[in-house]
């Protein structure tokens, strides 16, 4: 189930964090992005339920995370369901940012005396706003893939590979936010940032179908 459940984590986080905002978001051009929520309002609400059951996944996935490696170190398993939960908190405070930008867009009433360029403007610091909540969890997640990892290696139950790469590829959320808030322009730290983002998720991906596949299996021999 904890292996199902991450799985899921991939899927709709996929969708809500990357796809939808590619389809809704136009950079620059705040007056179209209020646009593209009125008229694929479907989409966008879509892409805020997949955010909520990313976060309700989460929860499941962190408390079974902590159960099964309490054993290994419950110190650090510990440490690692709590910086995991302080990921969902960031997580479900950046949704009064998606609230406030979709009133400002489907509510002309709010804020009336309000220009509609500045009401669209408005909307638009929101999202930006919601957005950069984004680099803000990822810094609870790099310290809880970090200490997942130690766990996976130690426990000796997993692949070590799976293990190392999380403890090695977790820094690539935290470089994505150093760059993305301090370095937007330097591109040696960019290109380091994807390299290590890529090992985690292939690291994560893998963990997750180790645990969905092989897991029960493992379960039966014990």
């Amino acid at each position: 189930m904890t292996g199902v459940f991450y799985l899921g984590i991939a899927v709709a986080g996929g969708f809500a964090i990357a796809y939808v905002p590619s389809q809704i978001i136009v950079k620059g051009d705040a007056l179209q992005t209020v646009a593209n929520i009125l008229s694929r309002s479907t989409l966008y609400q879509l892409g805020i339920t997949a955010d909520l059951a990313v976060m309700l996944f989460e929860i499941m996935a962190l408390t079974m995370l902590y159960f099964m490696f309490r054993s290994v170190s419950a110190t650090l398993s510990f440490a690692a369901a709590m910086a995991r939960l302080s990921m969902v908190s960031v997580m479900s405070a950046m949704l009064f940012f998606h609230a406030g930008a979709t009133l400002l867009a489907e509510t002309p009433q709010i804020m009336s005396s309000f220009t509609e360029s500045q009401r669209a403007e408005l909307a638009g610091l929101l999202l930006e706003m919601h957005r950069a909540g984004v680099w803000i969890w990822q810094v609870f997640f790099t310290l809880h893939l970090g200490l997942l990892g130690w766990l996976v290696v130690a426990s000796q139950r997993f692949p070590r590979i799976l293990g190392v790469g999380l403890m090695v590829g977790a820094s690539g959320y935290l470089l994505d936010s150093v760059h993305a808030f301090g370095f937007p322009q330097a591109d040696l730290l960019g290109a380091l940032r994807v390299g290590l983002l890529v090992i985690v998720t292939l690291s994560e991906v893998g963990f997750a179908l180790w645990l969905a596949i092989k897991g029960q299996k493992q379960l039966q021999t014990v």
